[in-house]
């Protein structure tokens, strides 16, 4: 669960969720669950360390990929890394730890 807080200190990167979203034509409810899991795993930052830019993208990156998946509006980590501006091997190493960080399990497959 997210802060109240957390949204308005992480404006900057909802708005690039919600660009990136456009540029992949993602339905609300993908756009919806990646903003949910990027809140809910940036409130855990503050105890352990600032994060940097491109690291808040690749959550961005790794939130937009995640919540496409789950709502079954899938897209490509290919597709999602060019949308956001990361490599798609930085979707590939962040996706399932951020499910886990959000207390979702991640597929096996």
């Amino acid at each position: 669960m997210y802060r109240a807080r957390d949204y308005v200190e992480n404006e900057r990167w909802l708005a690039e969720i919600e660009q990136a979203a456009d540029r992949l034509e993602l339905g609300t409810a993908a756009r919806s669950r990646a903003t949910d899991l990027f809140l809910s795993t940036v409130s855990d930052w503050e105890s352990t360390e600032e994060r940097d830019a491109d690291s808040r993208r690749a959550v961005v990156a790794a939130s937009l990929y995640a919540g496409s998946l789950i709502e079954g509006d899938q897209r490509s980590q290919s597709n999602v890394a060019d949308a956001v501006g990361v490599a798609r091997l930085t979707i590939q190493q962040r996706w399932k730890d951020l499910l886990e960080e959000a207390g979702l399990q991640p597929p096996s497959w």
